[in-house]
């Protein structure tokens, strides 16, 4: 039995529903790379500003902000494969709408900016109610290798996704929502021929983050949802990993879009920049496949604060940039950098936190981070409209100076964690 009451899956279920849920995160990952390669050209192609484009791709990322931790809630009580169920197929039928009217009509900005939202507010309660699955799925001694795996089915995507997507979109630009339909309903059936008991159990009667301690179990789902939070706030660890990925996420944004801005109006086609995207998803496969074991050979804080202050210089360069294959190769170099610390961290996180609770703590993550993903098109879109192209590269480079120095103090820590 695992803690909480829930049953242990036997070796073969185990395997079995894990390559399911790889292949769920694989076509998920997939679809979404190759819509949201070309969204911001969609929204430039009919006519709209880059600020109009970044504000609608804040608007996506801001969607899930709010129903990601709620939906969490029932994910741990029990729901969570209902839950990443029947949210993906509102995120398809949501996509497959934006497809079906560039093939047969003219498509409107309000048409698509409530598609994307309903999009994303889908695909916020997938990802929170899908964070807890893992520790369901996997034995803890198999979790870190399988959080690489995930990790890198995501850089694959990168990989595939940008440059089918962009090829794509010069076929026909209906092409790449299609695929992102299609990907959805294959998680969809995915998730729903697993067998193993996605339910974690009961919270401990006697664990300070049970929201319903001390007969306090009408308190309500926004408290049950806080237990999350409390969690975060109370294990350095868990605020290390929430600061780090908040921030190095709303830079890796940032920097993507501002990328996207600047090789559109100096004429660079979809296919391009399908291209430039496709060569930094290759660097984080590599990353993300060379984690585990640079993390065994250099250890979790030597990863963590040697990539923080190498990713300064290379960000910092981005502002001199003046072509697809020069951001190719820095954002390659970012890229191939990104995954070695991030995959560590999630790991760790996953080891110390309890299955009754991970959806929840995974939320809190993702909220912090999602809110700088949010923000990140917005600025990025207003810098390209009305700001040097230099200063978004620049700025990051200034943030990241201090996430460094900030990781350099937590350095012990990681190490005990390790």
């Amino acid at each position: 039995m695992r803690p909480g009451g829930s049953p242990s899956p036997s070796k073969k279920a185990s395997a079995r529903d894990f390559r399911l849920f790889w292949w769920a995160n694989a076509a998920d990952a997939l679809g979404t790379q190759a819509s949201g390669a070309v969204l911001p050209l969609l929204l430039l192609g009919l006519g709209h500003s880059p600020q109009t484009a970044g504000l609608v791709a804040g608007l996506s990322l801001a969607a899930g902000l709010l129903l990601g931790p709620l939906a969490a809630v029932p994910a741990d009580r029990g729901a969570r494969k209902a839950i990443m169920v029947w949210s993906a197929a509102v995120a398809a039928l949501a996509m497959g709408s934006i497809a079906v009217t560039l093939v047969v009509g003219h498509l409107t900005l309000p048409h698509l900016v409530v598609a994307v939202l309903v999009e994303r507010f889908a695909t916020a309660c997938h990802d929170a109610a899908s964070r807890g699955t893992v520790a369901l799925v996997c034995p803890p001694g198999d979790q870190p290798r399988a959080v690489a795996r995930l990790a890198s089915a995501d850089q694959g995507a990168l990989v595939l996704g940008p440059a089918l997507g962009g090829a794509a979109y010069q076929l026909f630009r209906a092409l790449p929502f299609v695929a992102d339909a299609l990907s959805y309903a294959v998680v969809a059936c995915c998730v729903r021929a697993m067998r193993t008991d996605l339910k974690a159990g009961d919270v401990p009667s006697d664990d300070p983050d049970n929201p319903g301690r001390s007969g306090d179990s009408d308190d309500g789902l926004l408290r049950e949802a806080a237990a999350g939070l409390r969690l975060v706030r109370r294990r350095p660890l868990l605020r290390l990993v929430l600061t780090w990925v908040a921030l190095v996420n709303g830079v890796a944004v940032t920097l993507y879009y501002s990328a996207v801005f600047v090789l559109e109006r100096s004429g660079t086609g979809a296919l391009p920049l399908g291209l430039v995207l496709a060569v930094t998803g290759a660097a984080g496969l590599a990353g993300s496949l060379a984690a585990p074991r640079a993390a065994a050979r250099l250890g979790a804080a030597r990863i963590l604060i040697v990539v923080t202050w190498l990713l300064v210089p290379l960000t910092a360069a981005l502002a001199l940039a003046d072509g697809p294959w020069t951001y190719g190769v820095l954002l390659g170099g970012i890229s191939l950098l990104l995954p070695l610390p991030a995959v560590v961290l999630q790991a760790r996180a996953l080891l110390t936190t309890e299955p009754q609770l991970q959806a929840r703590v995974g939320a809190v993550i993702a909220t912090a981070s999602g809110a700088t993903a949010a923000l990140a098109p917005v600025l990025a879109g207003l810098f390209a409209d009305q700001v040097d192209s230099a200063v978004p590269a620049l700025g990051c480079a200034a943030l990241l100076v201090l996430l460094a120095a900030y990781t350099t103090r937590r350095a012990a820590l990681t190490e005990a964690a390790a």
